[in-house]
């Protein structure tokens, strides 16, 4: 994204009249783009089947590049010789990973089982989206909620290896032990762990790669201040694109299933909304408890609450088939998630000048 707010200290009225145009109506162009996809799903016959004909981990080529596309300008501001600062940060670390790990899919277990506790396969589709943690668009959300860059690096990392780790495991815990522990009907989850791994290696690491390389050549060459305020604003709204791009080919591949199950999707809908609301404010809450800025409790709340639908999605796909209602589920999580986020953002921002006016002087 284009905005600098981050250091600048100004209070929200001043951020969001800073915004470039394309960053102000954030909510107004995904909407067309979800609205895009849709229409393009329903009206060109074979879309679907030609966007899915060519794969990266289990995951449309053309949405793997839009994810790629979308994550490199983030990456390339982060300022790396800051981690330090971060990883130093034991409150943060520890919340991320309490809240990441152990709180949000028993959350979304729970809402899961109480409001589509009829429904086996959205409400199996629903726990595999908790248990896939955020990795890619929350550092979208969280650069325009002028949350802190460096941190949400550290914990998308840190988010990443533990998914690798652990997603499995969790998946198994959740669908068949815990289940059985409360006399429920579970259903086994089975999943590559290499697969996984692949993805995070993928959409993780190659532009991690490439937005360090970036800016270790870029100050190299012509000094911090030449990157910052000359090559950063230039690549900056390639993000943005990206993301819309992601989402209109997203939406596509989906459109049927969405237009033909409208009170499904608002059946599925009611829970994702629940969840996300739970998980941002709690998460709220804790950072500010304990004492965290601004900025890093901003970075708390979205990583927390923000999912890894591109995996939930692949692994529901692989798993349970592209017609299943597992799939649906992973589909209805971004529909309910993007516009939620993003509307999250603007209460972050007049939060902070409520809750935190010391960043605001």
């Amino acid at each position: 994204m284009t905005h600098t707010a981050t250091a600048s200290g100004e209070a929200p009225p001043a951020v969001v009249a800073r915004l470039s145009r394309l960053d102000r109506f954030l909510p107004l162009w995904i909407g067309l783009a979800m609205a895009a996809g849709l229409l393009l799903g329903r009206l060109v016959p074979g879309l679907d089947t030609a966007l899915e004909a060519v794969a990266i981990g289990g995951i449309s080529l053309p949405i793997a590049v839009g994810l790629l596309i979308m994550m490199y300008p983030v990456l390339a501001k982060v300022r790396y010789d800051r981690l330090d600062t971060v990883t130093g940060d034991r409150r943060l670390l520890l919340s991320s990973l309490l809240l990441n790990w152990v709180l949000g899919p028993a959350v979304m277990f729970a809402l899961a089982w109480t409001l589509l506790a009829d429904h086996a396969e959205y409400r199996t589709g629903l726990i595999i989206v908790g248990l896939a943690r955020c990795i890619a668009m929350v550092i979208i959300w969280n650069d325009l909620a002028c949350g802190d860059r460096e941190a949400a690096a550290v914990l998308v990392a840190l988010n990443s290896v533990f998914q690798v780790l652990a997603f499995g495991l969790l998946g198994w815990f959740y669908l068949s032990v815990l289940p059985g522990w409360l006399h429920l009907d579970g259903a086994r989850l089975e999943v590559s762990g290499w697969e996984i791994a692949g993805n995070v290696l993928v959409f993780l690491g190659v532009p991690l790669l490439a937005g360090y390389l970036t800016r270790r050549l870029g100050e190299r060459a012509r000094g911090r201040a030449w990157y910052e305020s000359s090559l950063l604003p230039r690549i900056g709204p390639v993000a943005l694109y990206g993301l819309l791009f992601t989402i209109v080919i997203l939406f596509a591949l989906q459109g049927d299933a969405i237009a033909d199950r409208p009170w499904d999707v608002a059946l599925i809908a009611v829970p994702l909304l629940a969840y996300f609301a739970i998980m941002w404010a709690g998460s709220y809450a804790l950072g500010r408890a304990i004492g965290l800025g601004y900025e890093r409790t901003t970075t708390l709340a979205f990583t927390a609450a923000g999912n890894n639908f591109e995996l939930a999605i692949a692994v529901a796909i692989g798993t349970f088939g592209v017609t299943s209602g597992q799939a649906l589920a992973g589909v209805v999580g971004p529909l309910i998630e993007v516009p939620v986020l993003v509307a999250l953002v603007y209460v972050s921002l007049a939060l902070r000048q409520r809750l935190f006016p010391a960043t605001n002087r």
